[in-house]
């Protein structure tokens, strides 16, 4: 099979790392994977894999600039004999649809986020994941949203899980001077506790909330809140959080993107996911869980399909200060002993649920599906 993913950006992120896994199983398979996208960090990445990647303007929004991909999608796919194109978001999706149509082969979409639409011309710029010949969902939160959105004909939906790579996280494998090297960065002393808030620096990922679900704690000595992820352009929002942090007597970290997240969850002592908006999956949580580290979701969205309250992990009330206060009380207080049965069934339910082999088979299954 030869087969072209497009996204936006290749840099960080949950449909980024898909794109990599999923190009993986292809070449494994015997067949061709290529990436159109504008770039990114993860170029590097995909190419180590064998994989090749072809830069074009896919995060662009502009109506011309999009058709203009289009015909630059088309000549790619008759140039490299591609079988089937898989749109990974909205702008590129359109381009790769129309150029699929005009190739006679198979277009696939994989509905990553959860898109809101205020609009009728939203909601029709959205419905493009929805076309896909099949369509997969990356949680049964988000194919519910997708059947209500779109009206979209079960026939044609798939749930695909986002996966977890069990080589890469691995308690075993992390060794004890990548957790310290981490924690040093951070400026965690050995007596001080680590909350690690994974994602990037944006307001509805619940970086302000947690801050205050930490002043209402009062502990003595306080935590340290790691804010762990890439704050880009927005200076702004990094010093609204570092002036409510003060503000409130909360030790707060931005010490950027990590190339080595799992050690740092290990280097956690505990792993919060407080988004305010709901999740169309939850990867961090994932991987947290995968690491054994104790964690705490909101209590909506994809997430919810994740973490088991009070068995591999919490869930809080999505924007409720108090009851995130109650949750960091209950996880922080859980003796060795209940610490490590919480582990051994997280790690149980990423393996059983979550993995990236289960992910990388069933998405082949699709393009086979399609082919035959």
């Amino acid at each position: 099979m030869n087969i072209l993913q497009v996204i936006p950006q290749m840099h960080a992120g949950g449909a980024e790392r898909t794109v990599l896994e999923v190009a993986e199983a292809i070449l494994a398979d015997g067949g061709q994977a290529l990436v159109a996208s504008s770039g990114g960090r993860l170029v590097s990445d995909l190419e180590a894999l064998g994989a090749r990647h072809v830069t074009l303007d896919m995060a662009t929004k502009n109506p011309l600039k999009v058709w203009t991909n289009a015909d630059k999608l088309a000549q790619l796919i008759r140039a490299e004999n591609i079988d089937i194109i898989h749109a990974r978001s909205r702008a590129p999706a359109w381009s790769a649809k129309w150029a699929a149509r005009r190739s006679h082969i198979p277009f696939v979409t994989t509905y990553h986020g959860f898109y809101k639409a205020k609009s009728r011309l939203k909601r029709w710029y959205n419905s493009i994941m929805a076309q896909g010949d099949l369509v997969i969902a990356n949680s049964d939160f988000t194919a519910r949203h997708v059947r209500e959105e779109h009206e979209i004909d079960p026939n044609r939906l798939r749930v695909i899980p986002r996966g977890v790579d069990l080589d890469q996280f691995d308690p075993a494998l992390v060794n004890p001077e990548r957790i310290r090297a981490h924690r040093a960065a951070w400026g965690a002393g050995p007596e001080k506790l680590a909350i690690v808030l994974p994602g990037r620096l944006t307001r509805w990922k619940g970086q302000l909330l947690m801050i205050e679900a930490l002043a209402r704690l009062k502990l003595d000595p306080g935590p340290l809140l790691v804010c762990l992820g890439e704050g880009g352009d927005k200076l702004d929002y990094q010093a609204e959080l570092k002036a409510a942090a003060d503000a409130a007597g909360v030790d707060l970290a931005l010490p950027g993107h990590t190339t080595d997240i799992a050690a740092a969850y290990l280097a956690a002592d505990l792993v919060v996911c407080p988004s305010l908006e709901p999740e169309a999956f939850g990867r961090t949580a994932a991987e947290a869980q995968a690491m054994g580290a104790r964690v705490i979701v909101a209590d909506h969205g994809g997430a919810r399909e994740v973490v088991r309250d009070g068995e591999t992990g919490w869930r809080a009330a999505p924007g409720d200060a108090g009851a995130w206060a109650q949750a960091v009380k209950a996880a922080l207080s859980l003796n060795a002993e209940g610490a490590n049965t919480l582990a051994l069934a997280a790690r149980k339910r990423v393996r059983t649920h979550f993995s990236k082999v289960q992910l990388q088979q069933a998405t082949l299954r699709v393009y086979r599906e399609l082919l035959d």
